[in-house]
């Protein structure tokens, strides 16, 4: 009997270029606010399907273009950061956004052609996912990082979820990324691939449900979202209103609130010019109320910090660490400031706060802070929750506009959440505001671009989760190792 012809070749690779689009498409689709997080196996398939076939160059541009399918369609809310708040006309916001999608998508193109190079097909199975891991690991590391749309970080609401207090998002990722390389070998009519699919998604139902323990009781909080415009926020009237608004939600909330949360600077002004209308503020409260806000922060040396401070009965403050490039300060800033007026956003010159950095304490809980970006980085908030009884994350989201950032952004909060066992609350300027328990559910939500005050309970919770204690390294090493078997066979035959 003839053998089939396969399905991509050296020969015609159009329909892997094809495939490898529409698997960044579906790896899109698994994140909020789809949550199709069943496709991510699927897209994995489609990725790893025929790759062995390719030339070295073909396999980095199926990686360049699924890049491109994920980024183009994951990351759009670039576009409305650009020309809605970087003051910047149509064709050059479209420019920047495809350099965007474009330099990121290099991502893949290297660690795929690498991969294809330097390995051998035996097992690949194996040495595929590990390489999909092992690439997400560099993409959150080079350049400052961008671990936006990690494969796993669509799963905190599927059947895996129970794996992230043991791993993180990176443990995710790689049984994400098995399962669409073992579904392939099932395809192939490999029968063994059934018992370790049914073992990766079987497990979980075994795992503990709580890795930690309530510490104390729940404290009462109120997150303020103040719909304000950006635009005009940093202008004296934009500055009048942010005061007026926070002032009257403020002195609207139940007198039961012990903590009252502001987003990230939620007033436009820096903190010596703030700390005496929050100190009167809050003196007009019941006398153990805490207010914590995001303000900035300038000291005597002319540096400007992006920070979380507070008044009443609070101990400590904390200066954000990891800037946003572009955003916080600008890289090469000899060669770029001036050049466009996205280089010379308002308050673009940051400078970052220490790496390790003690919690805030109020009311006798530990709240360890994550700045807006600063909560998608899985370790660096690992890190923080080793202290913390709570986790805290103050957020502009405003720049995301009508996008589906936000929702994304959120997601990644709800998972750091069940990584360390902790709650997360997520104070922000237009939403989405959120009370998260330490099982990632969403305790209490306001509704997006609206002026709203998020109420709830929050429970401080002592121990440490597997992941919390140990962090991602376990998982790269296991990726590595997975991968190195190929590696050395590979290098063994060209001997």
């Amino acid at each position: 009997m003839p053998q089939a012809k396969p399905l991509i070749s050296d020969r015609r690779p159009w329909p892997g270029y094809l495939a490898a689009l529409l698997a960044g498409g579906f790896s899109t689709l698994t994140f909020a606010p789809f949550h199709l997080w069943w496709l991510g196996p699927i897209a994995v398939a489609l990725m790893y399907l025929g790759h062995h076939r390719l030339s070295v160059g073909q396999t980095a541009l199926r990686g360049w273009l699924f890049g491109v399918g994920l980024f183009g369609s994951g990351t759009s809310w670039v576009y409305v950061s650009i020309h809605d708040y970087g003051y910047t006309g149509v064709p050059l916001a479209l420019f920047l956004t495809a350099l965007f999608v474009g330099t990121l998508s290099l991502f893949p193109a290297l660690v795929f052609g690498l991969y294809r190079r330097f390995t051998s097909p035996r097992l690949a199975f194996l040495s595929f996912a590990g390489v999909w891991v092992l690439g997400e690991a560099l993409r959150s590391w080079a350049f400052t990082g961008f671990p936006w749309l990690l494969l796993g970080s669509a799963q905190v609401d599927s059947p895996l979820a129970p794996w992230a207090p043991i791993g993180g998002v990176y443990l995710l990722s790689l049984i994400v990324a098995l399962s669409g390389t073992l579904l392939v070998e099932l395809c192939r009519r490999r029968w063994w691939a059934i018992a370790p699919i049914a073992l990766l998604w079987l497990v979980p139902l075994a795992l503990p449900n709580h890795w930690t323990t309530q510490a104390a009781d729940p404290v009462r909080m109120a997150l303020l979202q103040g719909n304000l415009p950006q635009l005009s926020k940093w202008s004296a009237e934009g500055q009048r209103n942010a005061v007026n608004t926070y002032s009257r939600m403020t002195r609207q909330l139940p007198d039961d609130v012990d903590v009252i949360l502001w987003p990230e600077t939620a007033l436009p002004m820096f903190e010596r010019e703030a700390r005496p209308f929050m100190a009167r503020l809050q003196s007009t409260l019941p006398p153990e109320t805490s207010l914590l806000t995001g303000i900035v922060q300038r000291d005597e040396a002319g540096r400007y910090y992006n920070a979380i401070t507070g008044v009443g009965d609070v101990r400590g403050e904390y200066r954000k660490s990891h800037l946003v490039p572009f955003g916080e300060f600008l890289p090469l800033d000899f060669l770029l400031r001036g050049i466009i007026d996205f280089f010379n956003l308002p308050m673009s010159d940051f400078t970052a706060g220490a790496d390790s950095q003690p919690p805030i304490l109020t009311h006798g809980i530990a709240i360890g802070s994550a700045i807006c970006y600063e909560i998608v980085y899985p370790d660096l908030v690992a890190e923080r929750a080793r202290d913390a009884n709570v986790l805290l994350t103050v957020s502009n989201d405003t720049w995301f506009g009508r996008s589906i950032g936000p929702l994304q952004h959120l997601q990644m909060a709800r998972l750091r959440a069940l990584e360390n066992g902790r709650y997360v609350v997520r104070a922000t300027s237009n939403g989405v505001t959120a009370i998260i328990d330490d099982q990632g559910r969403l305790q209490e939500r306001g509704p997006q671009f609206e002026t709203v005050s998020v109420v709830g309970d929050v429970v401080p919770m002592t121990g440490l989760t597997p992941f919390t204690r140990i962090g991602s390294w376990p998982t790269w090493l296991l990726s590595l190792l997975l991968l190195a078997p190929a590696v050395v066979r590979k290098a063994h035959r060209s001997r």
